[in-house]
């Protein structure tokens, strides 16, 4: 059954590993998808990809701007170098809207360190740039890109959601749980540095005990 309820889901960036990923959960959800690019011809040839899989043509790829017009939510999914242009790019379209911001500022000499912002993350970075009338929240930084291309695989790693808005934590909360996870509210904006610094632990754990998509759970939480 379709569930609607997000109204219609724009990824920004959607065409790289963590985008599509969740572009193809939301979708087999039953959720209405936009992936976008900076290259809409792209993004087009990913939707069509990601339908294919699916057995269905609910996934559209646009530009990232139209995509950003498009979406009653958008989740912003790419890397740390092309944050702030990217942004640029779709401001305007962002207008009393929600915006998770996926975005992880890793260092990029070296990925197993975090490099954070003169903001102190990049989420809080996000909203100083957009302003007050853009809710931004961040999510999902945590989750292996390699859990979210197979649909069907339980996805044993939680979210955690940070922003100042509560309703666009919920938001963000709902989109989690309909792909699979649990996610909680982590509080302020502020504490988004724990959720983006904690990708670059994850990666240091998969290297140094030569495993594949590790990630982190909280105990004793309500399911």
């Amino acid at each position: 059954m379709a569930d609607n309820a997000a109204g219609i889901i724009a990824v920004i960036g959607g065409t790289g590993k963590e985008g599509s990923g969740l572009a193809l959960r939301w979708a087999k959800a039953g959720a209405r998808v936009v992936i976008g690019s900076r290259d809409p011809a792209k993004a087009e040839r990913v939707a069509a990809e990601l339908n294919a899989r699916l057995g269905q043509d609910t996934i559209r790829g646009l530009g990232n701007r139209e995509a950003a017009e498009q979406g009653d939510v958008v989740v912003l999914t790419v890397p740390y170098a092309a944050h702030l242009s990217t942004l640029a790019q779709v401001k305007d379209a962002l207008a009393g809207k929600v915006l998770v911001d996926v975005t992880v500022p890793l260092d990029p000499e070296n990925v197993r360190r975090v490099k954070l912002p003169a903001a102190g993350s990049a989420t809080q970075e996000a909203q100083q740039f957009l302003g007050d009338s853009v809710r931004v929240v961040s999510a999902f930084q945590n989750i292996p890109e390699s859990l979210l291309h197979d649909p069907l695989a339980p996805v044993e790693c939680d979210v955690l959601v940070c922003g100042n808005d509560r309703e666009a934590k919920r938001a963000a909360i709902r989109l989690a749980e309909l792909a699979g996870m649990r996610a909680f509210d982590g509080g302020p904006i502020e504490n988004s540095v724990v959720a983006e610094a904690l990708t670059s632990v994850l990666i240091n754990l998969n290297i140094r005990y030569k495993v594949h998509g590790a990630g982190f759970r909280f105990t004793r939480l309500p399911e």
